[in-house]
């Protein structure tokens, strides 16, 4: 479920906005894009992959709410951490070039 959009790395693109599935964030004019509907999150990771500055954290529990802080989630490397694990952005090696993903023949 979406658990933070972070203030200090937020860049206001709407880009969280634009291709979650289920509407749950709101444009802010002016500011950072808002969790606007928690529940209505389908946790598919969509924002947080396509967020390029990841400045959000989707944490994969689908039904219970995260009970830590953005400093917390920050400390333990968790916010933007999918985008980074898959391989999205610059400087970052895509899944299927990884070691344990090539094919041994």
């Amino acid at each position: 479920m979406i658990e933070i959009v972070s203030e200090s790395k937020c860049i206001e693109c709407n880009l969280c906005v634009s291709v979650c599935p289920t509407n749950v964030f709101d444009r802010v004019e002016g500011g950072i894009p808002i969790i606007a509907r928690q529940s209505d999150c389908q946790t598919c990771f969509m924002c947080e992959l396509y967020c390029p500055a990841d400045a959000l954290y989707v944490s994969p529990d689908a039904e219970e709410k995260t009970v830590l802080s953005e400093t917390e989630l920050e400390s333990k490397g968790l916010i933007g951490s999918y985008r980074e694990q898959i391989g999205w952005g610059p400087g970052r090696t895509p899944i299927t070039k990884h070691p344990l993903m090539l094919r041994r023949g």
